[in-house]
Order: structure tokens, then sequence, then C-alpha cells
């Protein structure tokens, strides 16, 4: 069965930092891209960030470009998003998905009809 789990969130300052995990189980997370949601209350998930399954294609979106890092261990079947200089607006639930053949890049990697499986999400609050 597969399965996408996301840990690693939880409440921190502006300007704190966190690191969100995404382990997958039940499938190779190495043959799938791999993107990062958020949720905000009363609004759209948007695509965060996605990194391919070769590592060659990772994307960003504008909001969090020089703050974030998307990476990936597929011998752990993990992938981490580093998150930095946080900023109240980045209060989210934060969600995990594997995409197959797909490249990271622009608008089609943040589409959520592009993912096959999804986690249940973390929440991430980031509030003085």
């Amino acid at each position: 069965q597969v399965h996408l789990v996301e840990s690693g969130g939880g409440l921190v300052q502006p300007g704190g930092s966190l690191r969100l995990s995404c382990v997958a189980s039940g499938f190779r997370l190495g043959i799938y891209a791999i993107g990062w949601f958020r949720q905000a209350p009363g609004k759209e998930r948007e695509g965060v960030s996605c990194v391919g399954n070769s590592l060659i294609s990772i994307d960003y979106a504008d909001s969090v470009k020089g703050r974030f890092t998307i990476s990936r261990d597929n011998a752990k079947n993990t992938v981490y998003l580093q998150m930095n200089s946080l900023k109240p607006e980045d209060t989210a639930v934060y969600y995990c998905a594997a995409a197959k053949d797909l490249y990271c890049s622009g608008y089609v990697s943040r589409l959520t009809g592009r993912y096959d499986y999804w986690g249940q999400g973390t929440l991430v609050t980031v509030s003085s």
C-alpha cells in the first residue's frame, strides 16, 4: 500500500527555520518526482517546490525562492524541505506528493492534478 507521511511541522517564530520530511512506503520513491504543496486556511492549495527523480530538475515558487531548499535521499525513501527565514504568510498545512514522469519546472510542476499520491500534511505555524 502506498503511503507518504510528512513530519517536522510545528510552531516557529518569524525568521526561524524548520525542516519537513516526507517518507514514502509501498513504492520506490526514487522513480517519482516529489512536490511540496501548502494550503492556508481559506486558500487554495499551492505548489511550493518540486524535485525530479534524478535531481536534474528542481523548481521553487517565487514566494519561497532563496528561503526554502528541497532535497531527496532516495536510499532513505525521503524528501526534505528546509525552510529558513520563515514568515507569517508561510503558515499552512504542508503536503508532499509524488508524480511519475514529471520534469520539475514552472507551472506544470505545481498542478495538483499532476500528482498521483499525497500525504496527509503537517501543520506549520509561523507566529510570534
